[in-house]
C-alpha cells in the first residue's frame, strides 16, 4: 500500500479515477442527496484487486462494475479526520465503478438553508464547501488534489430553483414540478473544487466572460459591486497568459458562507460582506481569480503543501491589485498581511510546525491547522526571490512555472527542482531552507513601504485630523485601528466613535477592526454590536477574532457562549466546528 497523502486513502497501487458521471437528487426535505456516482478509471484493472475511497457519512446502497457486475464492499470504521475508508473489491478488466448512495443530513461540505435563512424568504437554499477534505461527504471518491478529475453531473431539483456548478452549463429541462439540470467539467480538477449551488437565483452579465449570480433581493447590488471583474481579467491575463477556464462568473453566497471566496473554476463562490457599496473590498475577487492560475491550474499535491496555492495566489492577487490600483493600495494591503502573520505565528506559538510553509500534516485535521501562514508567509517568501531575481526575470519565471506544470499537483519538491534548473542558486541566496522548513519569518522579509504607510505610522495613538481620515481606505482604517489596539494607550474609542461612527459601519472589514478594539478597550457599545455581527454572518475570518475576543474577558465570557448557542445552528459546519473548538463548547 502507498498512501501519499495523510488526508486520503488513495492508493497509488490501485485503479486511478479519471472521470465522474454524477446523477443526484436533491431532497430539501430530508436534507440530502441521494443518487448515483460512476467513476472511470484511466485504464480498466488488469487484475482483481481492493480499491480505497473517501466517505464521510454516506450511505452506500450497492456498488457495481459499469458494465453491471456486482461489486463486494466493506465500510471502515469513521476515523475522525479522514472519515470511512469504502474498500472495493473490484474484479478484473472493470473500466469503472457505479456508487448508488446517498449522503447524511449532517455532511460536512452541504450547509441546507431555511426560506427563513435567505434573502428571498420563499425557498431553501443548498451550498457545497468541499476544501479542505469535505469532497468525500458530497460522493465516494478520492479525495486528494493527487487525483484530478472531469466530470458530468444530472441534478433534480424543484422547478422553482436554478442548479449552479462550478462547470459548463448543458440544459434545463421542467418535468411537472422537477427541473433537471445538466453540466460537464471538460477541464481535470481535484475533488476539493467540486461545487454546486441550489436556490432562488438570478444573474447579471458582467462581461463577455463574467457574470454574477445572486439572490434576486441581492443581484442588482452584486453587479454594481463586480462591476470591474472583466478588467481584473484582462489585468491577469497579462500577467499570467491566457485564463484557462473559459468562463469567470461569480456565485454572491448566503451570509453563512465561511469564507471570504472560494476558487471554483467557472464559478467562484464569494461571501456577501463583499458588499460594502463602494468596490472597496473586492480584492478578494482578484485573489479567487488569481487561483486559476495558482491553485486551480498548479494545485498543491495535499495539504501539506498548501503554500503553493495560497503564497503564489496571494503574490499573484497583489500583482493584479498593483496594476489596477497601483502600488500604494496595495503596500497597504501587504502590510495588512503582514500583521495578520504576525498574529497568526503568535498563536501557534506551542506549534511552531504549523508556521513553516511545507507542514508535516499526518493525524491532524487541516481545518485545524488552517491559518493565514501559508498565504502572507508564501507572499513574503515570494516577494524575497522576486526582489533577488528582478521583477522582469521573476515573471518570465513564473510564467514558465505555471506552463509547466498546469492542470498538475505538485509538492514543494517540485517546486525547488523546478527552481534549482531554470534559476540555480536562487533559493540558497534567499535562504530558502529557513523559508520552506523553518518556523516563524526569517529575518531577510520584506517590510511593506510606502508614503501612505509612514504617515499612519506617525499618528501612532492620535486622533486623525477629520479631512486626512475621511480619504481613508478601509485598508488604512483597518492599519490605524489595529494600531490602536497594539498600542499601550487606552484607544479613544469614545471621541472615535462619535465623529466617525464605526460602530454603524457597513465595511465588514473596517467594523470587525474595530468591534475587537472596543471590546479590548471594554467599550460598551461593542459588545452589543459584536452579538448582532455574530448573528449576520458565517465568515470565519470575522467570527474567529469576535468569539475570541468576547471569550477573553470574564464579564463577557459567558456572552461569547450564548452567542455561539443562539447562532450556530446557522453556521456552515465548518464553522460551527472551528468556533467550537475555540470557545471550548460542544458543536
Amino acid at each position: 500500500m502507498a498512501r501519499l497523502d495523510p488526508h486520503s486513502y488513495f492508493d497509488d497501487t490501485q485503479a486511478r479515477v479519471r472521470a465522474l458521471d454524477w446523477h443526484v437528487t436533491v431532497d430539501f426535505d430530508r436534507r440530502v442527496l441521494r443518487g448515483s456516482a460512476a467513476l472511470h478509471f484511466v485504464t480498466p484493472t488488469a487484475a482483481p484487486g481492493p480499491l480505497d475511497l473517501d466517505t464521510r457519512d454516506l450511505r452506500i446502497h450497492a456498488v457495481a462494475t459499469l458494465d453491471g457486475r456486482p461489486v463486494a464492499f466493506s465500510l471502515d470504521p469513521a476515523d475522525p479526520v479522514l472519515g470511512a475508508r469504502l474498500r472495493l473489491d473490484v474484479p478484473a478488466e472493470a473500466a469503472g465503478v457505479r456508487l448508488t448512495y446517498e449522503t447524511s443530513p449532517d455532511a460536512s461540505a452541504l450547509q441546507w438553508l431555511t426560506p427563513r435563512q435567505t434573502d428571498g424568504g420563499r425557498h431553501p437554499f443548498l451550498f457545497s464547501q468541499c476544501q479542505a477534505i469535505h469532497a468525500r461527504s458530497v460522493l465516494p471518491v478520492q479525495d486528494t488534489p493527487r487525483v484530478r478529475i472531469t466530470y458530468t453531473a444530472e441534478v433534480f431539483v424543484p422547478a422553482p430553483l436554478r442548479v449552479l456548478m462550478a462547470a459548463a452549463f448543458d440544459g434545463r429541462e421542467v418535468r411537472g414540478e422537477v427541473a433537471i439540470e445538466r453540466w460537464h467539467m471538460p477541464q481535470p480538477i481535484p475533488p476539493y473544487l467540486f461545487a454546486f449551488a441550489v436556490g432562488e437565483l438570478e444573474s447579471r452579465e458582467l462581461g463577455p466572460r463574467s457574470r454574477v449570480w445572486a439572490e434576486p433581493g441581492v443581484v442588482e447590488r452584486a453587479a454594481a459591486e463586480f462591476a470591474d471583474v472583466d478588467a481584473m481579467l484582462l489585468a491577469a491575463e497579462g500577467l499570467f497568459g491566457p485564463y484557462p477556464w473559459d468562463r469567470f462568473d461569480v456565485l454572491t453566497m448566503p451570509p453563512s458562507f465561511p469564507y471570504g471566496g472560494m476558487e471554483n473554476p467557472r464559478l467562484t463562490f464569494v461571501t456577501p460582506t463583499l458588499l460594502a457599496g463602494d468596490r472597496s473590498l473586492v480584492n478578494v475577487v482578484a485573489h479567487e481569480l488569481a487561483h486559476s492560475w495558482t491553485g486551480n491550474l498548479v494545485t498543491n499535491a495535499d495539504a501539506e503543501h498548501f503554500w503553493l496555492n495560497e503564497g503564489f495566489t496571494v503574490y499573484a492577487e497583489r500583482r493584479i491589485q498593483e496594476r489596477l490600483e497601483g502600488f500604494e493600495i496595495t503596500a497597504l494591503h501587504a502590510a495588512l498581511g503582514r500583521a495578520a502573520l504576525d498574529e497568526a505565528i503568535a498563536e501557534f506559538g506551542d506549534q511552531p510546525a504549523l508556521t513553516h510553509l511545507r507542514t508535516h500534516l499526518w493525524e491532524v485535521d487541516p481545518d485545524q491547522a488552517y491559518s493565514v501562514v501559508p498565504y502572507e508567509k508564501g507572499y513574503l517568501f515570494l516577494v524575497t526571490l522576486e526582489a533577488h531575481l528582478g521583477r522582469p526575470a521573476f515573471d518570465a519565471l513564473l510564467r514558465r512555472y505555471i506552463e509547466t506544470f498546469g492542470f498538475q499537483s505538485i509538492t514543494t519538491d517540485d517546486f525547488t527542482a523546478f527552481m534549482q534548473q531554470h534559476a540555480p542558486g536562487a533559493l540558497a541566496a534567499v535562504h530558502a531552507k529557513a523559508w520552506i522548513d523553518g518556523p516563524g519569518v526569517p529575518e531577510n522579509a520584506p517590510a511593506p513601504r510606502s508614503l501612505r504607510l509612514d504617515r499612519l505610522r506617525a499618528l501612532g495613538a492620535t486622533l486623525p485630523e477629520p479631512a486626512v481620515a475621511a480619504a481613508w481606505t478601509p485598508a488604512e482604517w483597518q492599519l490605524y485601528l489595529q494600531g490602536l489596539l497594539d498600542a499601550a494607550a487606552a484607544a479613544p474609542c469614545e471621541a472615535l466613535d462619535a465623529r466617525w461612527r464605526l460602530t454603524d459601519s457597513r465595511n465588514y472589514e473596517v467594523l470587525v477592526a474595530w468591534l475587537e478594539l472596543g471590546l479590548r478597550a471594554g467599550y460598551a457599545p461593542a459588545v452589543d454590536r459584536t452579538v448582532a455581527v455574530l448573528g449576520e454572518v458565517g465568515r470565519m475570518k470575522y467570527l474567529k477574532p469576535l468569539y475570541r475576543a468576547l471569550s477573553a474577558h470574564p464579564e463577557t465570557k459567558a456572552v461569547a457562549r450564548a452567542t455561539f448557542e443562539r447562532n450556530a445552528a446557522g453556521y456552515h459546519p465548518i464553522a460551527r466546528q472551528v468556533i467550537a473548538g475555540l470557545l471550548g463548547v460542544a458543536p
